[in-house]
C-alpha cells in the first residue's frame, strides 16, 4: 500500500466516542395507507454522533429517522403502542452500545456500519421477535450520523470518502474484483441538482383533486400509487384513472409506479395486472415506470421467478432487502432490481447499490417519508447514484411541518418547482446536517 493510501486509510479511520438519541411525535396532515394500515402519527428518531478519526479529528453529526412499525414490523397481534415502545428502546440501547460495537477500534465508517447493521440484527428485547427490517430501521440513524461526522471532521462529503482503496472485511468477499470501496468508487455519479419529485396517491384519495393541486403548485407529474395487490381488476381500473386524470389536468407524460406493499399473492397476479392495464389503456400501461415488491417480503420463503414479469416492466426487491446474504437469491429469482432505502442503513444501502450495479441490477431510492436531515440525507445519495427515479422523498407531502430545520436554506429542496426538487450546486459536507438549523 502505498503512503498516501496509508494516510488516506488513516483520516478516514474513525472512532464513536459518544452518541444519543431523543424522539419527537409527528402526526401526518394526511394519513398514508399501507396494505397493512393506515399512518396517521409516527415517532421520529433523532440521533447525535461524536465521533475522533485516527488522527485525532473530533466531529458531532445527525441522523435521523422515522420508527415506522407499520412497514418495518406490520405484525397486528403485537399493538402499535408497544411495538414504537420495542423500537424506542432498541434505538436506545444502539446510542448506548455504539462507541463498543466494531471489533476494532478506528474503522472505515462502511465498516463500521455493516457491523452495526449485523449486531442490531442479533439483539433481543424479549419476548418479542423483532423483524430484520424493523431492526435496521433503528440503527440506521446512527450509521448516518457517524458518516455524517465523518464527512465533516474531513471537510468533505461522506461520499467522497471512496476515492482510497480500504478493506471492508464485512463486505469486500461480495466484490472480488477490487472490494467493496473501487465498487462504490465507480457506482458514484458527478453531483446533480435535480431530482425527480413523487407524489403519493393513496387507494382511498378523490380523483382528480388528488393530482391537481400537487400539479397546480409544485408541477409534480410523477406519482406512486398505493394499490390493493388483491383486486387486479380494480387495481388496474386504478391505474387508467389515475393516468386519465393526470392527461385531463395537462400532464402530457405522467409517470407511474405501483406499490402493493407485499399485498399480490404471486408473480402471476402481477403478470396479470400488467395484461388487464396494457388492454385497458397503453397509455397508462406505457406510464407505468416500475413495479414496487408486490409479494411477501421473506423471498426465500416465498420464492417466485420474475422474468417474465421483469420482461415486461422492472420489479424491484424492497422490503425483501434485509442483508447483503439475499442477494444472489435476488438475481437468481430474476429480480430486476432493488429500491434501495436509507432507513435500512447508509452502509447497506451503498454496499447493495453497488452489489446491484456490478450484476446489470437496476437501482431506485425510495423513502419512508423522512424528514428534515434525513430527507436531505437521501437527496443528497439520489444526487450521487445512478437510480431510475431520482429520489422519492415523501415528507413534503406528509409532514411538512418537519422540514423546519431546512428552511428556508433549502427551500428549493423542500418545495419542488417544475416537478422536482432542487439541490445547493456542491454536495453539502458530511451528509448535510451542518446546513440544518436544529430543532432543539
Amino acid at each position: 500500500m502505498s503512503m498516501s493510501a496509508r494516510k488516506a486509510e488513516s483520516e478516514v479511520a474513525c472512532r464513536v466516542v459518544d452518541a444519543e438519541v431523543s424522539f419527537c411525535e409527528r402526526r401526518l396532515i394526511q394519513p398514508l395507507v399501507l396494505s397493512t394500515g393506515s399512518i396517521e402519527a409516527v415517532t421520529e428518531a433523532q440521533a447525535v454522533v461524536t465521533i475522533e478519526t485516527r488522527s485525532g479529528v473530533r466531529a458531532t453529526g445527525r441522523g435521523c429517522i422515522y420508527l415506522s412499525d407499520l412497514w418495518a414490523w406490520p405484525d397486528p397481534t403485537v399493538p402499535h403502542e408497544a411495538r414504537v415502545r420495542v423500537l424506542s428502546e432498541l434505538t436506545l440501547r444502539v446510542a448506548a452500545e455504539l462507541p463498543h460495537i466494531p471489533t476494532e477500534q478506528f474503522v472505515h465508517p462502511l465498516q463500521f456500519g455493516l457491523e452495526l447493521h449485523d449486531w442490531t440484527a442479533h439483539q433481543a428485547l424479549a419476548p418479542f421477535e423483532i423483524p430484520s427490517l424493523a431492526r435496521s430501521m433503528c440503527a440506521s440513524p446512527f450509521d448516518a450520523g457517524v458518516h455524517d461526522a465523518v464527512g465533516i471532521a474531513l471537510g468533505r462529503s461522506a461520499l467522497d470518502i471512496y476515492d482510497q482503496d480500504h478493506a471492508i472485511p464485512a463486505a469486500d468477499v461480495h466484490f472480488p474484483s477490487g472490494g467493496a470501496v473501487a465498487a462504490i468508487r465507480r457506482l458514484l455519479d458527478p453531483w446533480r441538482r435535480e431530482l425527480t419529485a413523487w407524489w403519493i396517491v393513496n387507494k382511498t384519495d378523490q380523483l382528480p383533486n388528488a393530482l391537481a393541486e400537487p400539479w397546480r403548485r409544485r408541477g409534480y407529474y410523477s406519482f406512486k400509487l398505493k394499490i390493493t395487490g388483491r383486486d387486479n381488476a380494480a387495481d388496474v381500473d386504478r391505474t387508467v384513472a389515475v393516468y386519465r386524470a393526470a392527461r385531463e389536468l395537462g400532464i402530457a407524460q405522467p409517470n407511474l409506479t405501483i406499490d402493493s406493499n407485499e399485498a399480490n399473492s404471486d408473480a402471476a397476479s402481477v403478470l396479470d395486472y400488467l395484461d388487464r392495464l396494457e388492454h385497458m389503456d397503453r397509455g397508462a400501461y406505457q406510464a407505468l415506470h416500475y413495479i414496487e415488491q408486490p409479494t411477501a417480503r421473506d423471498i426465500g420463503e416465498s420464492p417466485y421467478d420474475w422474468r417474465t414479469v421483469a420482461a415486461r416492466k422492472p420489479v424491484l426487491l424492497d422490503e425483501g432487502l434485509t442483508d447483503l446474504a439475499v442477494l444472489p437469491l435476488a438475481l437468481e429469482q430474476g429480480w430486476s432490481g432493488l429500491a434501495l432505502k436509507t432507513c435500512k442503513g447508509h452502509s447497506m444501502l451503498l454496499v447493495t447499490a453497488a452489489w446491484a450495479r456490478a450484476h446489470g441490477m437496476l437501482i431506485s431510492l425510495q423513502d419512508l417519508t423522512n424528514p428534515g436531515i434525513s430527507m436531505l440525507h437521501g437527496a443528497i445519495i439520489g444526487a450521487r447514484l445512478p437510480t431510475i427515479n431520482g429520489a422519492e422523498l415523501n415528507s413534503p407531502q406528509f409532514t411538512p411541518e418537519a422540514n423546519a430545520e431546512l428552511l428556508p436554506q433549502l427551500r428549493e429542496l423542500v418545495e419542488p418547482r417544475g416537478g422536482f426538487h432542487r439541490l445547493p450546486d456542491e454536495a453539502p459536507i458530511g451528509l448535510g446536517s451542518q446546513l440544518a438549523t436544529p430543532e432543539r
